[in-house]
């Protein structure tokens, strides 16, 4: 058996040749995530990935999932609840300096204009949309009564500027996931961001996105 002794001094060995010290079974360097729901959802559409992570080595202080508004502009979601809790989240993570955020449907047009208008680009290390109407969804003309679904129709305003110039801004790694049977975003392929690794699923609706367990496997690689 090496004594402590020894294993002091192949410590110190391994200071000197590196310059760092030798990281601690079972450390991470993973940044924390924050989870983003759609329109008409809530915190809990991410239970079954959020335990997955947990389940595969995550911290819970490193799993941010939050209920909000999604009547209102995508804008206001941007400016009010992505960026406070990127900060948040960056709080309750020490040592962290950027987050991967995972969005599912409209979560992908709030996390995004966060990310190319309001400074997420440097707060941002991965993104992952699933199932993001990211050219707009013509299921978005039922509640057109709505700010938000405004913004998702095919040609809004909103998604013209979001979509001006760069899709994909900055060094964030951008992913998309999208599923050719979903029957909420209308054309499927309105995910696809040019820039971004654009993963085609096998046959889901648009909520199994966040919990078929291949999509978790692939969305975790992503993000690690």
């Amino acid at each position: 058996m090496v004594s402590k002794r020894l294993t002091a001094i192949l410590c110190a060995i391994a200071l000197c040749i590196t310059g760092t010290a030798l990281a601690p079974a079972g450390a991470s360097a993973q940044d924390p995530i924050l989870f983003v729901h759609g329109w008409s959802e809530s915190a809990s559409l991410w239970n079954t990935m959020i335990g997955r992570f947990e389940k595969d080595g995550y911290a819970k202080a490193a799993l941010m999932a939050y209920s909000y508004n999604t009547s209102q502009s995508n804008k206001v979601d941007a400016e009010k609840e992505v960026k406070s809790h990127v900060e948040t989240l960056l709080k309750n993570n020490p040592g962290a300096t950027k987050v991967d955020i995972i969005a599912h449907s409209m979560g992908s047009l709030n996390t995004r204009w966060y990310i190319k208008f309001l400074g997420g680009e440097a707060k941002v290390d991965d993104w992952v949309s699933l199932g993001g109407p990211n050219h707009g969804t013509e299921t978005a003309n039922a509640c057109s009564f709505q700010v938000a679904c405004q913004e998702m129709q095919v040609g809004s305003k909103f998604l013209s500027e979001l979509n001006a110039g760069d899709e994909t801004p900055g060094v964030v790694n951008y992913g998309t996931w999208w599923s050719p049977c979903d029957e909420i975003i209308n054309p499927d392929e309105s995910v696809v961001l040019s820039g971004a690794t654009n993963h085609k699923t096998a046959c889901m609706t648009h909520a199994a996105l966040t919990t078929d367990e291949g999509v978790y496997k692939e969305v975790r690689e992503f993000v690690k």
